[in-house]
């Protein structure tokens, strides 16, 4: 009996970590690239802090050149990019698509919340407006990943 116990432990321990959920979870570390002067990248930054995300703040005044390096198409684009677990994320995208994003692992490049929509994350001054956060594909193409805000 005294060995099963360290064998159950560790049989535990190895399940947790190879699991979906718990490398999830560990992927809480987000880069985020953002002009100096945009306040509202601030706030979203402060809004994933808050959701639990460690975040590295890179300022960067040539966030056009931070785009197309990391492939956001100019119509996904945003204020702020973003990266967390092999994807990019553009603009003020909310913290539940994020985790839905690393849980469900799709083959794609990466979220984006078009344009500075009013009620979103880091966005809250305003009357909120609906908008639809999209899944970039690998080719650039997006499509509807999740919709927020009240119904258009």
């Amino acid at each position: 009996m005294k060995h099963r116990l360290p064998r159950l432990l560790r049989t535990l321990v190895l399940g947790a970590a190879l699991s979906p959920v718990a490398a999830v979870a560990m992927t809480s570390a987000i880069e985020v690239y953002h002009d100096p002067s945009c306040g509202c990248c601030v706030n979203w930054i402060r809004y994933m802090e808050s959701q639990g995300y460690t975040v590295n703040s890179h300022e960067d005044p040539a966030m056009a050149a931070v785009k197309t390096r990391l492939g956001v198409p100019a119509d996904a684009a945003s204020c702020h990019t973003a990266k967390i677990g092999g994807y990019v994320i553009e603009g003020h995208v909310p913290a539940e698509d994020i985790q839905r994003l690393l849980t469900e692992h799709p083959d794609a490049r990466g979220l984006a919340a078009p344009g500075m929509p009013m009620g979103s994350p880091g966005m809250e001054m305003g009357a909120p407006q609906h908008y639809d956060v999209m899944l970039i594909g690998k080719d650039g193409t997006t499509r509807v990943f999740a919709s927020h805000g009240p119904k258009a």
